[in-house]
């Protein structure tokens, strides 16, 4: 199990145990401090370093959890390979404006194994939900854990993840935490592609061969207004499935509030493409906006 390293940051703190944590956020709160929180699984990239830099100007406090969580993973072999970059993650957040690191041990949040069984359906059940079962159950476990630990103002996620963030957003209105959740652009490299953690996986060929999912989703952005959704899906299903070293694992054209299929663009104000992808053995989402209510 990797740790980071205990050398001193600066200003920037970090801490092992909830003891700790929630010592240092009862001295912030004590001074009238909003606290903003920015749940990662490490190996940080711009993507991250965007929510971290928000998470810094909206708030006197910015937390950053730090966790690969096992219960999110329904391949061991996916948990075990998922990159793990502790020294060059707290340089990134003390440059991004992070107040306190939060990078416990699996011991330490799952003192016990959580039997805890969040259900969201229909948003947890298609798309990712389909493909890896039980992976939003395990989200909403680590989630909610940090939630009740930090007991943040707002807590900022990706848009790249686009399905986890409605599921959180879902959860959070029915357990009624009193935090806002702010969700954060899409961050692509120069040449388009998403940024990811799983990226640096890929090899060089792999990674030139991924160039083609961002770029058939901003092609299909030109020929979905002149076609219908099925046609919209067609385009896409086949320029993946023409290109080298790609293997589509879904394609859905959904509401972007419901996350449950379109069959035609008039039915709803908000048309998301989501999409997932193998690239090699590295499996990448995407997503883009078709329309925005």
């Amino acid at each position: 199990m990797h740790r980071f390293s205990k050398r001193n940051y600066y200003s920037m703190k970090i801490v092992y145990t909830i003891g700790d944590l929630q010592s240092h956020l009862a001295v912030c709160r004590a001074q009238g401090n909003r606290v903003g929180l920015v749940p990662t699984m490490g190996a940080l990239h711009e993507g991250h370093a965007s929510l971290v830099r928000r998470c810094a100007a909206e708030n006197e406090k910015t937390v950053v959890s730090v966790f690969v969580n096992p219960t999110q993973f329904n391949d061991p072999t996916d948990l075990e390979k998922y990159p793990r970059t502790p020294e060059a993650d707290n340089s990134l957040l003390e440059r991004c404006g992070a107040t306190l690191v939060f990078a416990p041990s699996v011991a330490e949040m799952y003192p016990e194994p959580d039997k805890r069984q969040f259900s969201y359906a229909p948003l947890d059940t298609v798309m990712e939900g389909k493909y890896r079962p039980g992976h939003f159950n395990g989200v909403c476990q680590i989630v909610s854990k940090l939630f009740d630990a930090v007991q943040p103002d707002r807590a900022y996620f990706g848009e790249k993840d686009f399905q986890q963030l409605a599921v959180i957003r879902e959860m959070v209105r029915r357990m009624h935490y009193p935090i806002e959740i702010v969700g954060c652009p899409i961050v692509r490299e120069p040449d388009g592609l998403a940024m990811s953690s799983r990226n640096a996986r890929l090899s060089a060929e792999e990674r030139q061969n991924a160039l083609k999912i961002s770029q058939t989703l901003f092609e299909s952005l030109t020929f979905a207004p002149s076609h219908t959704v099925a046609e919209t899906r067609r385009f896409v299903e086949d320029a993946i499935a023409g290109a080298p070293g790609l293997r589509l694992e879904y394609f859905e054209l959904v509401d972007g509030d419901t996350l449950q299929p379109i069959a035609d663009w008039q039915c709803t104000s908000h048309a998301v493409g989501c999409i997932t992808v193998f690239c090699g053995a590295v499996r990448l989402i995407d997503n883009i906006t078709y329309k925005k209510p």
